[in-house]
């Protein structure tokens, strides 16, 4: 098997075995391609993990379709807890996993607070952060009338995640595995854009949204943007503003 290589220092090879895990995680489902992993470890004093080499293509319509039924397939594998057996990344980034019944608690305490606390010790204003603290302490407001079960879920699902076959066969890859709210992966997939429409309609008509999906996609994003905003600095800072001052006024509305 042909293989495509990713290196990196040594002590970060709990991260390649992390992906690796997610990997097979998502490969168990038979519900979308992943590639194979055919080796984790240390090579020449370097972590490595070797993955089955894939000549890919962006999505296009057709491709984009399979993937969101695919995907709409994928979440229907459930779990007891919202969570995940171990820690793992995103992107470069820690991140928690520890297990919870009650979403709107896992994503307060695994998602925006540790990145809130990042954030403070980047630079980010107290006030801001402050505010950020506030809108984790009442994320139960956001889940009234939409119950979240724990779906499996790719995690960092943007378009630079997923692509085709010569096929047309949909692959993902570079995994950040939990199990979480399936609305989580679809917000991910807006935020950069990327997506054909066609992967948004046929999941929708796969599994249709709740409508308060528009108002939570935002607090979904705010992750990854504060996540931004601590691995690559201040261009992300007015973006992570503009979305909590969005979504406490929804609270406060």
């Amino acid at each position: 098997m042909r293989v495509f290589r990713k290196t990196a220092p040594a002590a970060e090879l709990p991260r390649f075995e992390a992906e690796a895990a997610g990997l097979a995680a998502l490969r168990a489902t038979a519900c979308v391609r992943v590639p194979e992993v055919a080796a984790v470890g240390i090579v020449a004093g370097q972590a490595c993990i070797d993955l089955e080499h894939l000549d890919l293509a962006g999505l296009d319509r057709h491709s984009g379709a399979a993937l969101g039924r695919q995907l709409a397939e994928l979440h229907r594998h459930t779990s007891e807890r919202f969570g995940w057996p171990s820690d793992n990344w995103i992107g470069g980034t820690p991140q928690q996993n520890d297990r919870q019944r009650e979403w709107p608690l896992f994503f307060a305490r695994s998602r925006l607070q540790p990145q809130l606390k990042r954030a403070a010790g980047n630079g980010m204003a107290r006030a801001l952060v402050e505010q950020g603290e506030a809108l984790a302490g009442r994320l139960a407001a956001f889940f009234v009338d939409y119950p979240p079960q724990p779906s499996l879920l790719h995690g960092d699902l943007w378009s630079g995640n997923a692509a085709a076959l010569p096929d047309g066969t949909p692959v993902i890859f570079d995994p950040a595995a939990y199990y979480g709210d399936r609305e989580a992966d679809l917000a991910m997939s807006e935020l950069f854009g990327g997506f054909p429409e066609s992967f948004y309609a046929a999941y929708r008509l796969a599994w249709p949204l709740d409508p308060g999906y528009e108002t939570r996609k935002t607090l979904y994003n705010l992750y990854h943007v504060l996540n931004h905003y601590n691995l690559f600095g201040a261009g992300y800072l007015n973006q992570a503003r503009r979305m909590i001052e969005k979504l406490l006024a929804e609270l406060r509305g």
